[in-house]
């Protein structure tokens, strides 16, 4: 009996994978969206909210960061508790089969981490760390929570829906009674260990990722729209270059011109076959 021609049908993801032994892999918040962590954009590439919050707006004064932190207070008790997916696992383990030259992720989760990826690059910082402004101590973002907690105790029966990267919607709330720890080093400003809009990306993240796109033979965009230029740049390096580009997202990307094989279909589903 003879098969489908379905069944007898190459996945081009696979054959993509397969022909290119060093991916050079850029992630998005699309990959993390079965986690239960929201994105910010459409199948358009257009803001479903109001774009995130700024370095120039976080550091004008008491009251944007007393916004900041109150949401980010509420939104930390669920973003804390979120754990890897099934498309996660599998980027480890095509990492452990040594098919991955580096993971560049645009995401602040730390979830791939989790998930047992060892060669990431966090492009724009980790939410679970705290610097100070000031004198750039660092500290836990756990320990922020507990000490926004102790602080604030008239604000821990407010409910809110959850929002991306560790935030809530609080609507019509009045911050100006939020108190904000300050460093325990040295009374400065606190603020996550992540880049802000309007904030530069520390420049060894960005050579240590020229490096590694040097190496690659082919480069693999997970769930990103690509519409931030911190990302994009790399994806128009290896054009530049000549590598291959494939695109596993839903929707439109800023490199649709850029990308030889587009996957239209939902992470998790189109990578699970590597998670093992």
């Amino acid at each position: 009996m003879n098969q489908p021609a379905s069944a007898l049908a190459i996945d081009p993801l696979r054959a993509y994978i397969d022909a290119h032994p060093r991916l050079f892999v850029i992630t998005g918040a699309g990959i993390s969206t079965d986690s239960g962590i929201p994105d910010y954009r459409d199948g358009n590439g257009e803001w479903k909210r109001s774009p995130p919050m700024t370095l120039q707006s976080f550091m004008s004064g008491p009251p944007a960061r007393a916004r900041y932190w109150a949401r980010g207070m509420i939104g930390w008790r669920h973003f804390a508790g979120v754990n890897p997916n099934v498309a996660h696992r599998a980027l480890a383990a095509l990492e452990r089969a040594g098919r991955i030259e580096l993971l560049l992720t645009q995401n602040v989760d730390g979830l791939h981490e989790k998930a047992g990826s060892l060669n990431v690059v966090d492009l724009h910082g980790r939410l679970d760390r705290v610097r100070c402004m000031q004198c750039g101590d660092l500290s836990t973002r756990d320990a922020m929570q507990a000490r926004l907690e102790a602080s604030n105790p008239d604000w821990l029966s407010l409910r809110a829906t959850i929002a991306p990267d560790g935030d809530a919607d609080l609507d019509g709330v009045d911050f100006s009674t939020f108190h904000i720890p300050e460093c325990l080093v040295c009374g400065g400003i606190l603020k996550p260990d992540v880049v802000f809009f309007g904030e530069n990306v520390p420049r060894a993240r960005v050579d240590t990722a020229w490096a590694h796109l040097a190496r690659a033979d082919a480069m693999l965009v997970v769930g990103s729209s690509l519409m931030v230029y911190s990302g994009y740049r790399f994806v128009l390096e290896a054009s530049r270059r000549g590598l291959p580009i494939a695109s596993v997202n839903r929707g439109v990307t800023r490199a649709d011109p850029l990308i030889g094989l587009k996957i239209d279909r939902g992470v998790a589903e189109a990578l699970a076959p590597y998670a093992g």
